[in-house]
């Protein structure tokens, strides 16, 4: 079979895949348990929830923009 020019190498697959888990992290560190009527939970203003794990998840999503722009190198 020939060589087909494909948009994405392996390397942006593999790129995109590392994005993709670093976003997951980022939306598990953001969970938890919540505050119910009848019982208040403080740890849903902890400073895990409302400031690292947004920065994980944006450095993911930035991650990801540069997986799929990432040009390999011409071999």
């Amino acid at each position: 079979m020939d060589k087909r020019n494909f948009a994405f190498s392996g390397t942006n697959f593999i790129l995109i895949a590392v994005a993709v888990a670093i976003v997951v992290v980022g939306f598990i560190l953001m969970s938890g348990p919540g505050s119910t009527e009848t019982e208040y939970n403080a740890d849903i203003f902890s400073d895990l929830r409302i400031k690292i794990a947004p920065v994980v998840c944006f450095v993911g999503f930035a991650f990801m923009v540069y997986a799929i722009m990432h040009k390999p190198k011409d071999e």
